[in-house]
């Protein structure tokens, strides 16, 4: 599954905003930042994701080391594999702060 960073118009977002899943199903992410700024993607549910977002708050350069984070440098790459083992529906953001806050946020529904 191929996402992408994109800055436009003074507007953070990913590309494609939605994914649809199958609950029991391996996704491969590649993520490509084609932005001037440093992101990330963080994969999660909302509550882990609102719960984080206020951590980075308080530690804006903390760096992530755990199977559903990346942080891509400007023009940079980076990969999340994950298996959806619950149906449902789960976020990723970027968590800089003000980075989901001006539109750095998707959804995933696992059914």
């Amino acid at each position: 599954m191929l996402v992408t960073a994109k800055e436009a118009d003074g507007k953070l977002a990913f590309y494609p905003p939605e994914i649809a899943v199958k609950a029991g199903e391996q996704i491969r992410f590649k993520i490509t930042n084609h932005g001037e700024l440093d992101h990330e993607f963080v994969l999660g549910t909302a509550q882990e994701i609102a719960e984080h977002a206020e951590i980075m708050k308080k530690n804006p350069d903390m760096e992530h080391d755990d199977p559903s984070s990346v942080r891509l440098k400007t023009k940079g790459n980076g990969e999340i594999l994950w298996k959806f083992t619950k149906s449902g529906e789960f976020v990723f953001a970027c968590l800089i702060p003000g980075h989901m806050e001006s539109g750095r946020i998707g959804k995933v529904a696992v059914k």
